[in-house]
C-alpha cells in the first residue's frame, strides 16, 4: 500500500530492548487493520481486558479499520513490530485520540504479554508522548484499570498527575508530560 498523505517519516526507528532484541518503531497505516486483529487474538485474556475494559472472541474488523486510520496531528499510533517466525509481527501499540477538549487527548498502550516486562512499554509512552507534544498536545487523558499497576507507573513516571478520579475500579488520570521522566539518568557536566 502507499504511504498515507501526512505519514510522519520521522518517527520510523529501531529500538534497542532491555533484553537487547531489537523492535521497529513506526507509525500505523490504514494496511495495518487486520495486523491489529492478529495482535489481539495473540493477547492473553488480561492484557486484552487491560486494554479495551472487555474482553472479546476477536477485534471487530470495523474496530481494527478504525483505529488504524489516523491522521497522524490529532489522532497518532505507534506500533513495535518484531520479526516473528511468520514474518513481521505486531508485538505492540501506543496511540493517543483527541478527546472533547481540544488541549488534551486520550492514550492507551498494549504490550502483547511475551514481549512485556522488556522496557517495550516505557518506550512507547515515552514515544507516544514525544509525538503528541512534537504536535502541540500538552495534557494527556488515561483510564486504566485501577489494578494495572505497571501502566499507572509508566503514567507516573513519565507524567505530572493533575487530576486523579476512581470509579468502579478504573482510574482516570489527566497529567502533562514530565520534562525528564523519573529515574532517568541525569546528564553530568
Amino acid at each position: 500500500m502507499a504511504t498515507p498523505t501526512g505519514y510522519p517519516r520521522e518517527l520510523v526507528h529501531d529500538a534497542r530492548l532491555r533484553d537487547g532484541s531489537v523492535v521497529h518503531i513506526r507509525p500505523i497505516r490504514p494496511d495495518d487493520a487486520p495486523r491489529l486483529q492478529e495482535l489481539y487474538d495473540r493477547l492473553s485474556r488480561d492484557t486484552a481486558y487491560q486494554r479495551f475494559f472487555t474482553v472479546m472472541k476477536r477485534l471487530p474488523p470495523d474496530w481494527a479499520r478504525i483505529l488504524a486510520t489516523v491522521d497522524y496531528r490529532r489522532r497518532l499510533a505507534l506500533l513495535a513490530e518484531h520479526d516473528g517466525p511468520h514474518g513481521v509481527e505486531l508485538v505492540g501499540v501506543g496511540r493517543y485520540e483527541p478527546t472533547d477538549e481540544p488541549d488534551t487527548v486520550e492514550v492507551a498502550f498494549v504490550v502483547q504479554d511475551a514481549w512485556q516486562n522488556r522496557g517495550l512499554g516505557a518506550i512507547l509512552v515515552r514515544e507516544v508522548l514525544d509525538a503528541a507534544d512534537a504536535r502541540g498536545m500538552r495534557r494527556f487523558r488515561a483510564y486504566v484499570l485501577s489494578d494495572n499497576r505497571r501502566m499507572l507507573d509508566l503514567i507516573t513516571r513519565f507524567g505530572e498527575v493533575r487530576e486523579h478520579k476512581m470509579e468502579q475500579g478504573v482510574t482516570e488520570l489527566v497529567f502533562t508530560r514530565r520534562a525528564e521522566p523519573v529515574g532517568a539518568p541525569r546528564a553530568s557536566g
